[in-house]
């Protein structure tokens, strides 16, 4: 599998990439929980939450829609018993926000005693990163460098394997989350395969 424009982070993601090239070639599961429709929300926690939402509305152009809150403090046992975290762990606050043709944002705002301030990095287990799909690569990428994003190295294209035809490249948060952008205006090989297709935020 080639990556054109790949530098020596770049063989690193070859390795995951190869997991999901691995993914892409196998039969489409059946859901098992009767009644699964997909993936309704995406939850995850950030230093400042109105500095999250301001981002994604600001820079991605994402629709925050409202927020719920604030949950705690609570005497006893409940935030470990149900949220497997801290029993004296507070949630301030968290907002609800959708961008696009695409899954919701819960974007929590937690304090703990036990709290690591830390992210993690995508090598670590939790580590995860968010896709946003374009149209164009390029003028996206000018118009997010305008607003002050960083972007780690150049666009990659992926010059053969499933994901061919697919250009991405990563950015990062101003609190430090891993993102990235993908484009594929002319499709990707594995379609010419199956009819299966993955989830496409242009349909």
């Amino acid at each position: 599998m080639k990556l054109e424009n790949s530098s020596g982070s770049g063989r690193v993601f070859r390795r995951c990439v190869a997991a999901l090239a691995l993914a892409a070639t196998l039969p489409a599961a059946h859901a098992a929980v009767p009644g699964m429709r997909g993936v309704e929300h995406f939850g995850f926690t950030v230093p400042n939450a109105q500095q999250a939402v301001d981002f994604f509305v600001g820079v991605m152009g994402c629709k925050a829609f409202f927020t719920i809150g604030p949950f705690g403090p609570f005497k006893d046992d409940w935030m470990k018993e149900n949220l497997n975290v801290n029993p004296r762990a507070e949630i301030p606050v968290a907002h609800l926000v959708r961008c696009n043709n695409g899954t919701n944002f819960e974007i929590f705002e937690y304090t703990s005693p036990d709290q690591r301030k830390q992210g993690p990095k995508n090598s670590d287990i939790g580590g995860h990163h968010i896709a946003f799909y374009v149209d164009d690569m390029k003028a996206a990428m000018a118009d997010m460098k305008a607003k002050g994003v960083k972007f780690l190295g150049e666009p990659h294209l992926f010059a053969d394997g499933p994901l061919k035809g697919l250009t991405w490249i990563y950015f990062m948060s101003p609190w430090g989350m891993q993102l990235e952008l993908v484009s594929a205006p002319d499709g990707r090989a594995y379609e010419l395969t199956t009819s299966e297709r993955l989830w496409d935020p242009r349909k």
